[in-house]
């Protein structure tokens, strides 16, 4: 008997595991009623560039950008985006030039970069291959900007690190994928709810494309 009530506790759960968050093709549809807060990993950088002095934020030369694959990935999300009606408010990106441009190729406007969504590996090769969700002082600012409520209307756009990710959400959110989103629906009165995660392929699958 024991161990037929384990086997029921464990299908329980596994059940509560998959409705914990909505299909992706819902969740992108509902989407278009705004509410949610997404917040991305920038999309594919070129890894022939290495981080030298990143945080010389006016020296490009010094900082890994996006490759053209990245470029293109963002291009497609924005496209998709756009085609499926999706209303943008506040875009917040990190300070890093590789952020800055995935949040304007993803919205088709100018960003607001802040510190709080900056490399919190200090662009650590150790740091950014093992993100382990330490940062507890990094995490907190990221969970503020996702708790806030986006503008009536609208969903707010978040671009950062999965460092930044990892501080916020745990070490299980360190394999955030290049140009893949977490998304949270806020409450307006505690912290937002996990909604789900949207992979850059599912934008284009939702689309038609």
């Amino acid at each position: 008997m024991n161990v037929l009530c384990r086997l029921a506790v464990i299908v329980l759960l596994a059940g509560f595991s998959r409705h914990a968050a909505a299909d992706t093709p819902d969740l992108v549809s509902s989407l278009k009623q705004g509410g949610y807060v997404l917040i991305f990993r920038h999309t594919a950088t070129d890894d022939s560039q290495k981080d030298v002095y990143p945080f010389r934020f006016d020296d490009m030369s010094a900082q890994r950008q996006l490759s053209e694959k990245g470029r293109d990935m963002a291009r497609q999300i924005g496209a998709a985006v756009k085609e499926l009606a999706i209303p943008i408010g506040d875009v917040y990106t990190s300070r890093l030039n590789r952020a800055i441009e995935t949040g304007k190729l993803i919205s088709g406007r100018e960003v607001r970069p802040v510190d709080a969504l900056t490399d919190s590996s200090n662009a650590g090769a150790s740091g950014m291959a093992n993100p382990a969700g330490a940062n507890a002082k990094a995490g907190q600012s990221v969970r503020q900007l996702v708790d806030a409520p986006p503008k009536a209307g609208t969903n707010t756009f978040l671009v950062t690190h999965k460092t930044n990710i990892a501080d916020a959400f745990g070490k299980d959110a360190g394999d955030v994928q290049e140009g893949e989103a977490f998304v949270y629906k806020a409450s307006g009165s505690g912290p937002a709810a996990f909604a789900g995660r949207i992979k850059p392929a599912d934008w284009s699958a939702k689309a038609g494309r």
